[in-house]
């Protein structure tokens, strides 16, 4: 008799349990250097601990006595501050974009040289803010380019920098410059991604271009407008860069240009971590809440659009 030989069983290589290899240095390196550093943060907000000279004070727990602190102190007009820095480059930063946005994804227009124009937008966002501050605070100084063109013109010159307007008028227009691009570009994607029949059909219809933008491209927009939003909104709370160096980190004139992460950057090099996490909490709590509720109402609005629907 002969032995019938079992056909053989081929080994099969288990393949889904290495995606778990692959994403575990992000994991890794996210919980060591962000998420242990936010935790720590929150624990040290509850200690007293700074340093006088080369005596170190604490870490002594106080409960809630640096949140209390923080309150009294002006952090609340340094909040206003940087949501008024934010608004006042944000609002032309967004018109501007999204006009630029629509006319180079408009089929219509075709306009000419677009890639040599959406260079020259974006190519701002690639210089350092803090080698765009040193340029402004250069040109607008008192004895700066700006100020000699204007003795030459017989025009009194401005003292830029002592002038609250002025000021705060230099930041948002650093931050315009350094972000409407970007924001052009994540506009432009949205654009695209909208079905081109939609336009074709109102341009047969008889719209106009202002109802076209109004009632299909903007509604279908709103995703990504409500991302841009909020990401602008955050970089907003974190602005420093460019008010510190060119406020020379006092953020004057008299504090007005004086930022949440200016004055928790005061807390931090004095080395007073139990106030700086405070302020830290302070402002994670306001990100999130502000954060949450734009995109919630927003968000409800586009899902009630009839755009949407149809």
């Amino acid at each position: 008799m002969t032995k019938t030989s079992r056909p053989q069983k081929k080994r099969l290589v288990d393949y889904s349990k290495w995606g778990y290899f692959f994403i575990a240095p992000f994991f890794i390196i996210y919980v060591i250097f962000s998420l242990i550093p936010l935790l720590s943060t929150f624990v040290y907000s509850f200690f007293e601990s700074y340093r006088i000279g080369l005596q170190q004070v604490g870490p002594n727990f106080v409960g809630f006595a640096n949140y209390k602190a923080v309150l009294e102190s002006d952090f609340l007009k340094y909040t206003m501050n940087t949501l008024l820095l934010w608004i006042l480059n944000f609002v032309p930063q967004i018109l501007v974009s999204l006009v630029l946005a629509v006319w180079f994804t408009s089929s219509s227009l075709r306009l000419k040289g677009q890639p040599f124009f959406k260079t020259i937008i974006y190519m701002p966002n690639l210089i350092m803010a803090s080698a765009f501050a040193m340029l402004f605070f250069a040109l607008f100084s008192d004895k700066g380019p700006v100020n000699i063109i204007l003795e030459g013109m017989d025009i009194e010159p401005i003292r830029f920098l002592t002038k609250i307007s002025w000021t705060r008028a230099l930041i948002s227009i650093m931050n315009f410059l350094m972000w409407f691009g970007n924001t052009t570009i994540l506009l432009m994607a949205g654009i695209l991604g909208i079905d081109e029949s939609l336009f074709e059909a109102s341009r047969i219809d008889g719209a106009s271009a202002l109802q076209t933008f109004f009632k299909i491209t903007m509604p279908l927009l709103m995703p990504i407008f409500i991302y841009v939003l909020i990401t602008s909104m955050i970089g907003g709370i974190q602005m420093f860069d460019v008010p510190q160096i060119l406020t020379n980190g006092s953020g004057n004139p008299n504090r007005t240009s004086m930022t949440l992460i200016m004055y928790l950057n005061r807390h931090l090099t004095s080395r007073n971590f139990g106030l700086g996490g405070a302020v830290s909490a302070f402002i994670f709590l306001m990100t999130s809440v502000l954060g949450f509720f734009t995109y919630r109402s927003l968000m409800s609005q586009y899902r009630k659009s009839p755009s949407r629907k149809s």
